[in-house]
């Protein structure tokens, strides 16, 4: 059983001049495209272009983000967070903007607060803005995006969100250190429950268990967006995503350790499957030959290969093995503010791997006869290949299925 994370390791923290080269860089590109301002908005779902811009994450409340192509950029919070927003803040301009504050509607009395309209009027130029980006596309909402039209009548309003992507996709030295902790927590927190885990536990005391390790360990919370899922027996299972219950797992049947880790914004993912007692040979070859396809995708996981080929690699395995049909999605995605993060990776795409990303190979058996599991690692795309920055599984899958 792997005990605690060291004590005298310091926690890895991205430098305050990081987040002031992102914003240069945006600016960048910004003025590459013709576009005048940027608009982020960052909720629950998905904290990422804030977070990654500013270190800034709502608690209770939203947060967003205006960077203009030249100028300071300044961050939005609501009423509640703007405290802890200022205090967590890398730039300097933090304002009160009422429309990304409690769904309620809650009223507090601190500060100069602002409606979004109020803000945007004050960010007018001398000239007027013709191009104007948003990012969040899929949660940007309506109530932001009609102040935005009105304010700026004129201006084109575009989908900004790939150019955040672009730069997101390689992580810097101090990026990998934050999810390489996260994966460190994650392999202690396996490795505990794995060796506990008994018949008439229930999904969610495996899940307390799993939490506990995460937070004890430093993590500062568990993978953004959803907690550690434990789907165990054919009907939960097969749910794909789902939410634990009391139900008591059992010997001979699939339990899946599915979980995320978040440190300093950035996630880590492992996915382990379990088996207490007698393990059926037909969940036996399944986990083997989705470990397979792991080693393989894993070993074609370098600079320059593209997406389409590593998938591929994946796939061929299961095909030998009579499991394609089971597997519903490429095999291989990025992982940092997010843990499933764009650019996606098909099966068919020309996406090339680069040095510095974090990916996660993520091996998905769905409604075999007897059930569904995950084996799924995190892992740094280095000059040489791929580093995996979790580790329990290298050992545990061929050990306990063997």
């Amino acid at each position: 059983m792997i005990s605690t994370v060291e004590e005298k390791k310091a926690s890895p923290r991205i430098p305050d001049a990081e987040f002031a080269n992102r914003i240069a860089r945006l600016q960048a590109k910004m003025a590459n495209q013709s576009m005048d301002l940027i608009i982020c908005y960052s909720n629950a779902l998905d904290p990422g272009h804030v977070r990654y811009l500013a270190d800034v994450v709502g608690i209770n409340e939203s947060a967003a983000m205006v960077v203009p192509v030249d100028g300071a950029p300044i961050v939005c919070v609501g009423q509640a967070c703007q405290a802890w927003g200022k205090h967590k803040s890398r730039h300097e301009d933090v304002r009160i903007v009422l429309e990304v504050g409690e769904v309620a509607g809650t009223e507090y009395q601190v500060g100069d607060q602002y409606k979004f309209s109020q803000l945007l009027k004050g960010l007018a130029p001398k000239k007027p803005l013709k191009k104007i980006g948003i990012a969040g596309q899929l949660t940007f909402p309506q109530v932001l995006y009609k102040q935005l039209q009105e304010s700026f009548r004129d201006a084109e309003i575009v989908d900004a969100e790939p150019m955040l992507f672009e730069l997101r996709v390689v992580k810097s030295e101090d990026e990998i250190a934050c999810v390489r902790r996260a994966c460190e927590i994650l392999d202690i927190a396996h490795s505990n429950v794995a060796s506990k885990v008994q018949p008439g536990w229930t999904e969610l005391e495996i899940m307390a268990e799993i939490v506990r390790d995460i937070l004890r360990n430093g993590a500062e919370d568990t993978a953004v967006s959803w907690l550690p899922m434990i789907p165990s027996g054919p009907l939960h299972s097969n749910l794909c995503m789902n939410r634990n219950s009391t139900r008591k797992v059992q010997e001979s049947e699939i339990i899946c350790l599915q979980s995320g880790a978040t440190c300093e914004g950035y996630n880590g993912a492992l996915c382990s499957p379990l088996v207490l007692g007698p393990i059926p040979q037909e969940i036996r070859s399944a986990v083997l030959a989705a470990g397979d396809a792991m080693d393989a995708i894993v070993e074609t996981l370098k600079p320059g290969a593209t997406s389409g080929a590593v998938n591929k690699a994946g796939r061929k395995v299961l095909e030998a093995g009579g499991y394609a049909k089971y597997s519903p999605y490429a095999m291989v995605h990025n992982i940092g503010c997010l843990e499933c993060e764009s650019p996606w990776m098909p099966d068919d795409g020309e996406f090339r791997i680069m040095e510095g990303m974090t990916v996660c190979v993520d091996v998905f058996l769905f409604q075999l006869p007897w059930g569904s599991f995950r084996i799924e690692n995190t892992l740094a795309i280095q000059s040489n290949g791929a580093e995996l920055l979790t580790k329990f599984n290298q050992k545990f899958v061929r050990s306990h299925f063997a």
